[in-house]
């Protein structure tokens, strides 16, 4: 049945790339209403529904935007989306005071302990996920490649891998069949990472300027300058699991299939949602409904 929370709960931090304060709130939802967004700080707009055409392209994020007032943008969703994906919460209203969310601890475990406080209720309504009928694949640059295929009914296999420079990173691997139980355990507390010699260059282009020590791994060529190092001996492989959880949740339905891949990130992962929906012949609701994506207004 699809879900909502129980209670509403808000938290309060930093962006880590505007490095602005930023408050959010999470309110429960009616079934069928989706993931929807809204700017409290736009008080002229309305909320929109989150689906793959509202992802704009972004690198470093995964950034939505209004289809009714495309600069009305929400940025930095993927780590909320993630753990709103592995929790199984199918309706729910998201309101930011700004452009971007609060990095937090710069992993899941602050927004787990969100969902844990404000409880789930279940709706009485069934929820329709996605199914995937055929195999789907996308490319970018420098080997990236991401792949969705069908898998067993009502679960979502993940296998993904890593291969940066650095040897404190190198290539790593890292696979997960995912629930609320699999994520807290294997992916929750696994950080969003950056290479120290790439931060001066980011912040020049105003990133990164919330990021810290106490929200991101930071590797300099074969160390971690974290004084608690590294979490997970694949800490990194496991964020980028996390973030991907994230940014196939944009799909606005949980999907049921296998997703693989190899240095995916943000915006491959998303041209594969696209690539999915365009065709009715790659998917079906698993309720039989027709293969048609809601409206995101």
């Amino acid at each position: 049945m699809q879900t909502t929370l129980r209670h509403p709960v808000h938290c309060h931090g930093i962006g880590l790339h505007g490095g602005r304060p930023a408050t959010l709130h999470l309110l429960p939802a009616a079934a069928d209403t989706g993931l929807r967004l809204q700017r409290l700080d736009r008080p002229e707009t309305p909320s929109f529904r989150l689906l793959p055409d509202c992802i704009i392209s972004s690198p470093l994020a995964t950034v939505a935007s209004s289809p009714l007032t495309p600069d009305l943008t929400v940025a930095t969703i993927e780590h909320l989306m993630a753990t709103l994906h592995a929790c199984e919460i199918d309706n729910l209203l998201i309101q930011i005071d700004g452009p971007e969310l609060p990095i937090l601890d710069g992993c899941a475990e602050t927004f787990m302990a969100l969902l844990d406080e404000a409880g789930h209720e279940n709706l009485g309504v069934p929820r329709r996920s996605v199914e995937i009928l055929r195999p789907v694949h996308v490319t970018g640059r420098d080997g990236a490649k991401a792949s969705l295929l069908p898998g067993t009914a009502g679960t979502l296999e993940l296998s993904l891998s890593i291969d940066f420079p650095a040897p404190a990173i190198g290539r790593q691997t890292c696979t997960l069949d995912l629930s609320r139980d699999s994520f807290r355990s294997e992916l929750a507390d696994c950080r969003t990472f950056v290479n120290h010699r790439d931060v001066a260059a980011l912040q020049a282009q105003g990133l990164a300027l919330g990021g810290s020590l106490d929200n991101a791994l930071v590797i300099q060529h074969d160390r971690v300058l974290n004084p608690g190092g590294l979490r997970h001996e694949n800490e990194c492989a496991r964020h980028k699991m996390l973030d991907t959880v994230g940014d196939l949740y944009c799909a606005g339905f949980r999907l049921s299939g296998r997703f693989e891949g190899h240095r995916t990130g943000h915006a491959l992962n998303n041209r594969l949602l696209r690539t999915l929906f365009s065709s009715p012949e790659n998917w079906r609701f698993s309720d039989g409904s027709p293969s048609v994506l809601p409206s995101p207004a």
